[in-house]
């Protein structure tokens, strides 16, 4: 039963988190990063941009995580290169949440990392 409680806190406070870093006007260089870090935790995605005015990211996503080896230099990944359009970035950015444990762990990262730059999280 605890559990179950921790990660809903962790996915309304995330939920609370994007809300906040998409404002009308310019999002920061924190936010932008927040938001490239979701993007590539739910893509499993290199190289991600974000044009806010245009409405588009551009990414290259990672195609077989087979090749991967953490013990050696990885000179080629096969990727595919994505170029998506958002009607709304805070929609759109709440789609890119996942459920699982291990995003929760990252989601638990990002919320004490944003945290502990001061900015306003609700907690309850």
């Amino acid at each position: 039963m605890e559990y179950s409680n921790l990660k809903g806190r962790i996915l309304l406070e995330m939920e609370n988190l994007i809300t906040q870093s998409c404002p009308k006007q310019k999002v920061t260089i924190d936010y932008e990063s927040l938001h490239i870090a979701i993007l590539q935790n739910h893509y499993n995605a290199t190289e991600v941009s974000i044009d806010y005015h245009r409405r588009r990211v551009e990414m290259d996503i990672l195609m077989d995580d087979q090749n991967y080896d953490p013990k050696t230099v990885n000179l080629y990944m096969p990727t595919i290169h994505a170029n998506f359009w958002f009607r709304n970035l805070r929609d759109f950015l709440k789609s890119c949440i996942d459920y699982d444990s291990r995003s929760l762990a990252f989601y638990a990262s990002l919320l004490r990392s944003y945290s502990n730059k001061d900015m306003p999280i609700m907690l309850a």
